[in-house]
């Protein structure tokens, strides 16, 4: 009984805020039919990026942060319209190329945000700016034209191209969308770290993927794709992490 008091609930929920601001927009690319390996080393990039310019300014810092994953989702985007590669393929090359920018940015020191960014790692800040995410994917998913042409796409590409709808245009705005969530969870998972090291973000990637997986999210996206995978999925994933915590086991025998 002890998973479900008050104060491990919020750890729970603690523990799943960049999960579910990120995995919101590989839903969308899952949706589409893509996959998206790059996030976790697009958090760490995004929160190198924010870390630096919050000495100057904390607002200026959340807006590079957010334009840095949406340049890197741009380029995943791009590669995957335009040279006609497979997302698959793509993302696993950016995530070994911003993994190596962020290890080469890191190689003398983690690079530390002011400690002043740590008074808003506060329920009030995190969770407002979780749902507000969470509302608008469901709200663009279940009740736009943009929702019905992403699940358009997903069921049929070459179906969905003679019906009229613009496949590549929406393929780079998906990625970069996408992109641009991940600069805001790397936000938040800097209010929680407060520095990033040459593991910043590592594998947040994979436990997106097994979050909407479990979920009940189809691997090869389309019109079955529910919305309600992004939340039961992450929460899920965070129940289980949290158990496992609590059952006192070794972290190796966790992984």
């Amino acid at each position: 009984g002890r998973i479900i008091t008050g104060k491990n609930l919020l750890l729970i929920l603690n523990q799943a805020y960049v999960l579910l601001i990120a995995a919101t927009g590989v839903f969308f690319i899952m949706t589409i039919g893509g996959l998206d390996f790059s996030q976790g080393s697009i958090v760490g990039v995004a929160g190198i990026v924010i870390a630096t310019v919050a000495h100057v300014s904390l607002p200026l810092a959340i807006v590079c942060g957010i334009l840095t994953g949406g340049a890197i989702g741009l380029l995943n985007g791009s590669m995957n319209v335009f040279l006609k590669i497979p997302s698959f393929i793509v993302t696993i090359c950016t995530m070994f190329l911003f993994r190596g920018v962020c290890k080469y940015l890191t190689t003398n020191a983690p690079v530390s945000a002011p400690l002043a960014i740590m008074k808003y790692d506060i329920l009030a800040v995190k969770l407002p700016v979780t749902l507000a995410v969470i509302a608008v994917g469901y709200i663009l998913y279940r009740h736009t034209a943009l929702g019905i042409k992403i699940k358009a796409i997903g069921s049929g590409e070459t179906g969905a191209r003679f019906s009229g709808i613009r496949v590549d245009k929406i393929k780079l705005l998906i990625f970069t969308a996408a992109g641009c969530l991940t600069g805001l969870a790397a936000f938040i998972n800097l209010l929680k770290v407060g520095s990033i090291t040459a593991t910043g973000g590592n594998l947040i990637e994979t436990n997106i993927l097994i979050a909407l997986v479990l979920g009940g999210m189809p691997i090869n996206g389309g019109a079955k794709a529910r919305f309600a995978t992004v939340i039961v999925g992450c929460l899920l994933y965070a129940v289980m992490n949290n158990g496992l915590v609590m059952l006192k086991l070794e972290p190796s025998v966790q992984q």
